[in-house]
């Protein structure tokens, strides 16, 4: 405490659990700025994360299929995740395992740019499905 007062700064416990407690001689205010600065960097390189959605219908044609296949590759190797959705119109609903299987085929041809994260599920008039990218290595 004497140390501090003579250079007109303050004691900080840097580590109280520590045995014994660790203790440095600085500027308190600029101790708490850095503090700050450095929490504010960390938040900013934090990945964000992005959704992009890929809609299809039950009687989805091949060539729409591979075409939407196509964006979901871009997407997934951005490092985006994909939502996958096949909407039922009206009595379409019928079809739900047609839209099931045509979801499970989307993940397969992904397998390589990203993994399911949930199996296809039925929300309503929707059966969704999430596919998450691959880690980079």
């Amino acid at each position: 405490m004497r140390m501090a007062n003579e250079l007109e700064l303050d004691l900080v416990e840097i580590s109280p659990n520590a045995d014994p407690p660790v203790c440095k001689i600085i500027d308190y205010q600029k101790f708490l700025y850095q503090q700050k600065k450095k929490a504010k960097e960390q938040k900013a390189n934090a990945s964000k994360v992005v959704i992009k959605e890929i809609r299809f219908g039950p009687q989805t044609d091949e060539h729409d299929f591979q075409f939407k296949l196509n964006h979901a590759k871009s997407f997934l190797s951005e490092g985006s995740k994909v939502k996958a959705y096949v909407f039922f119109r009206g009595r379409s609903i019928l079809f739900s395992e047609q839209g099931e299987k045509l979801l499970l085929r989307f993940a397969l041809e992904l397998e390589e740019y990203g993994k399911a994260e949930q199996m296809p599920k039925l929300e309503g008039k929707r059966m969704i499905m999430m596919i998450a990218p691959n880690k980079k290595k």
